[in-house]
């Protein structure tokens, strides 16, 4: 059992920067595959940023390629996600999401955050 927090949200305006952080607790860290998404009502959930539990190879969204960063502290147990550049229609939830694929291919595991408001607005 897997229990995420994110932190970081808020208002900033066009242009501006914003870090997020997810601590996660309950279960090996190192172990996951760590991502952010996020989503707008209305609209499906996108992927932001994926960082792999063995080598931290990173994964970015058409959109927030060279914008965005996701980094990990195993001895943190935390995933940042720095953002910067901020564009209006960045504005959504952002959501931390925790990936442990089984061995033999007998599944996986995975855990969401609650999730936290970023807006982006002058």
């Amino acid at each position: 059992q897997v229990q995420l927090v994110e932190s970081g949200g808020g208002l900033v305006q066009p242009g501006g920067s914003l870090r997020l952080s997810c601590t996660a607790s309950g279960d090996t860290f190192s172990s996951y595959a760590m991502s952010w998404y996020r989503q707008v009502p209305g609209k499906e959930r996108e992927l932001v940023a994926m960082i792999t539990s063995s080598t931290s190879s990173t994964n970015y969204g058409d959109s927030m390629k060279g914008r965005f960063t996701i980094s990990r502290d195993n001895a943190k147990n935390t995933v940042y996600l720095q953002m910067n550049s901020l564009k209006p229609e960045d504005t959504a939830v952002y959501y931390c999401y925790a990936l442990k694929i089984r061995d033999y291919g007998l599944g996986y595991d995975d855990y969401w955050g609650q999730g936290t408001q970023v807006t982006v607005s002058s």
